[in-house]
């Protein structure tokens, strides 16, 4: 079936990408260009929809809470558990899934049909850590660094639509963001962004390295990694989730 031999030639490209690197200095210099490429260049869509979805959080909240017996409080507490727990992790990385994991895919999937993958082979490099433990790398040190943002961000978009509307009082649902701030569900978010960072580089990776034939294949090969990778991370998700917030 194809997902065995898939999976199968995926787990051979991880081993020839996590072996020992020949020139680290090299290495460090990919990774820190990496992280511009994948990290810097993501910061702007994920501040788009960090805000604009905090704030549709808090006016959907404050529509499904307006009871007077509940406190307008639990509003921006409900809001900043729903961005930390999920939003800023699993939403994030599924957006990035498609702009990072088809970047990704149709870079390597390029140098593949022009023959530049070959070319390293035929020198002696490791083709596949030289591209891709470098993207590795960088995804897994920066989608955190994304999610963090992108919670502040959510946060203040919610902020932002409750003083514009006034649906109610902006104390409150500061008083809420405050209120009972559990540091272990800011770690469970990071360790979930690691592992998304690393699924959508790895996986989009795969699939540009594998690529066959034309640009059109290429352009396939993109399509697939996005897919595969979206459901991979809503995999991810749920055993991520069932490891650590059960108990």
């Amino acid at each position: 079936m194809r997902i065995f031999k898939e999976t199968g030639e995926y787990l051979t490209l991880m081993r020839k990408v996590f072996a020992r690197p020949e020139k680290l200095s090299i290495y460090r210099r990919r990774t820190l260009f990496e992280m511009e490429s994948i990290g810097l260049n993501s910061i702007g869509i994920v501040a788009i929809i960090s805000v604009f979805m905090g704030a549709v959080v808090v006016i959907q909240m404050a529509n499904n809470l307006e009871n007077p017996f509940i406190p307008k409080m639990l509003i921006g507490y409900a809001t900043r558990e729903s961005i930390v727990l999920e939003f800023s992790s699993t939403i994030v990385a599924l957006i990035l899934a498609g702009k990072v994991g088809s970047n990704i895919a149709s870079e390597i999937g390029t140098m593949r049909i022009t023959e530049q993958i070959d070319a390293l082979e035929i020198m002696g490099v490791n083709s596949a850590s030289y591209l891709i433990l470098p993207k590795v790398v960088a995804s897994a040190l920066f989608f955190p660094l994304l999610t963090i943002m992108s919670m502040i961000i959510g946060v203040i978009g919610g902020y932002l639509v409750v003083e514009a509307t006034q649906i109610f009082p902006p104390f409150e649902y500061l008083a809420g963001i405050r209120y009972a701030v559990n540091p272990f569900y800011i770690s469970y978010s990071i360790t979930k962004a690691c592992v998304f960072g690393i699924i959508i580089s790895t996986v989009s990776a795969y699939y540009g390295y594998y690529a066959k034939g034309n640009s059109l294949e290429v352009g396939r090969a993109s399509t697939r990694a996005v897919v595969v990778s979206s459901i991979v991370i809503l995999i991810f998700n749920l055993i991520l989730t069932q490891i650590m917030l059960t108990k």
